[in-house]
């Protein structure tokens, strides 16, 4: 209840600040960037999950090829009254994962080679409640949403900024709407890599109570989090957020805990381990 409700807060901010934008070009800029916004949503909406596998490069496995796989899924899935989503598996040597898809009726898990050749069937079984989390509470659709109004800020920004669409209405103040297109896509990523978080934290906490066991997962983001700091991936950056650990953790980026988009790993396994998830 809690992380859905930070989760709510912070898409409302993020709506809030795109209408804001909008605002500083009258009803015209305003609806302008509102049409955008939904043009941009429902194509996230409907191809986000073709343009995470293919991303992956990812082939769909059937259950003869990896029967364990197959067989864990479904028990979970049956565990939670969900329909089987379908099964991927991607060349990358880094051990991750990622759920995809606009609900549980059109649904996606990938794990990658690596991942199937350093973690136990326990610690997998952990991991793969995490993603069907993410999937029944319908998080990669809250992702696409919260992604896509932060774009269109961007968008929006970037074209005040080069194309001068504020200049009538701002010719008093033109520090302020400059210093607004700047600012203004910041606060967005901001926003929307704070959703991000919230939603690792709920999945972790629905993944546990699924097994009733909060140490498999733990166990696997421990070994994550480490192959992660020494395997480097190729994952554009767009796709990192949809991963259990960050894919790119391995790269440094400066004020990194402010536009990360996962929690940090050792919060994580405490919270499993110290079995917050059971409150």
């Amino acid at each position: 209840m809690k992380n859905g409700l930070k989760t709510a807060v912070l898409l409302a901010g993020l709506a809030g600040l795109l209408m804001l934008f909008g605002s500083f070009f009258g009803r015209g800029g305003l609806t302008f960037a509102f049409i955008i916004s939904l043009i941009m949503i429902g194509g996230s909406f409907f191809f986000s999950d073709k343009l995470a596998i293919r991303s992956a490069r990812a082939v769909e496995v059937e259950p003869s090829q990896l029967p364990q796989y197959f067989q864990i899924t479904e028990e979970l899935t049956q565990q939670i009254g969900m329909p089987m989503p379908r099964l991927y598996v991607s060349p990358e040597q880094q051990p991750n994962a990622f759920a995809t898809g606009r609900g549980p009726n059109h649904a996606a898990v990938c794990v990658t080679e690596g991942l199937l050749k350093s973690l136990s069937w326990g610690e997998i079984r952990g991991v793969l409640a995490h993603e069907l989390a993410h999937i029944r509470n319908r998080d990669v659709l809250t992702g696409s949403v919260a992604a896509m109004i932060a774009t269109t800020i961007s968008y929006a920004a970037s074209m005040a900024m080069w194309g001068g669409l504020g200049r009538r209405r701002n010719d008093g103040n033109p520090i302020i709407m400059i210093a607004f297109a700047i600012l203004a896509p910041l606060a967005a990523g901001m926003i929307q890599m704070a959703i991000s978080r919230s939603r690792e934290f709920e999945a972790d906490r629905a993944a546990a109570r699924m097994m009733n066991d909060g140490e498999p997962l733990a166990s696997a983001l421990e070994k994550l989090h480490g192959y992660a700091q020494r395997i480097p991936s190729s994952v554009p950056p767009p796709q990192a957020s949809h991963y259990i650990v960050n894919p790119l953790a391995n790269r440094k980026v400066s004020f990194a805990n402010l536009f990360a988009t996962h929690p940090a790993a050792e919060a994580r396994i405490e919270a499993l381990r110290s079995g917050d998830w059971q409150d």
